[in-house]
C-alpha cells in the first residue's frame, strides 16, 4: 500500500483544480443611461443582478469625478460560472493567448461585443457592449486564506502554476492556447 502511494498511482484530491469564481465586468466610462443599459445586458447574460463600481479618482480631461459610478460587475460561482465560461470561450473562438494567464494560474480575456456570446440576441434599445471576463482558479484548501477565524497563507507548493492552469483550460473547455 505504501509503495503504491510513493509511485503516484493514487491522485491526491487536494491537488485537483477547480473554478473559484468568474467575474464579468462591463465598464462604460460614464454613469447614466449607458451604465443602465450595460446593467440590463449583464443581467440578461448572467441571470444575476450586477453591482456598480465607482471611480477611484477624478480625471478632469475625461470628465470623470471620484465616486461616480463607472462600471458594473457580476461574480459567478459553481455551475453558473462554468456555464457562462463555456459560452464566453465560444465567443472568442475557443482560443486564448498564453499571455491571458498570470503566474498564479488566474486568467482574463475580453469580449468585444456581447452579441458574440451564443444564445444572445441583439436588442437595438440596449446597444452593444464589450466586457472583461476574469477567472480565478483554486484548489481545495484555498479557503484558509479567506476565512475569518484561523486565517493562514497558502504554501507555495499548493499554488496553481501557469502551466497547470493552461492544461486545466485545455482539458476541461477544449480551448486552444496560442502564443502571444
Amino acid at each position: 500500500m505504501a509503495s503504491e502511494r510513493s509511485e503516484g498511482t493514487e491522485q491526491n484530491p487536494m491537488r485537483n483544480i477547480r473554478i473559484g469564481k468568474v467575474t464579468v465586468n462591463v465598464s462604460t466610462g460614464k454613469s447614466g443611461e449607458p451604465l443602465e443599459k450595460a446593467k440590463k445586458i449583464l443581467s440578461q447574460l448572467t441571470g444575476q443582478n450586477p453591482c456598480l463600481r465607482k471611480a477611484r479618482k477624478t480625471i478632469k480631461d475625461f470628465g470623470i469625478r471620484m465616486g461616480e459610478p463607472m462600471a458594473c460587475l457580476v461574480t459567478l460561482r459553481r455551475e453558473k460560472a462554468e456555464d457562462f465560461l463555456k459560452k464566453a470561450l465560444e465567443a472568442v473562438g475557443n482560443k486564448l493567448r498564453k499571455s491571458c494567464f498570470d503566474e498564479r494560474g488566474n486568467l482574463a480575456f475580453g469580449i468585444k461585443e456581447h452579441i458574440e456570446i451564443p444564445g444572445t440576441k441583439y436588442v437595438p434599445e440596449l446597444g452593444i457592449v464589450g466586457m472583461d471576463v476574469g477567472i480565478s482558479l483554486e484548489r481545495p484548501g484555498y479557503r484558509v486564506k479567506r476565512r475569518s477565524i484561523g486565517r493562514s497563507t497558502i504554501g507555495k507548493k499548493h499554488w496553481i502554476k501557469k502551466e497547470e492552469a493552461i492544461q486545466f483550460v485545455k482539458d476541461n473547455f477544449r480551448t486552444e492556447i496560442v502564443e502571444g
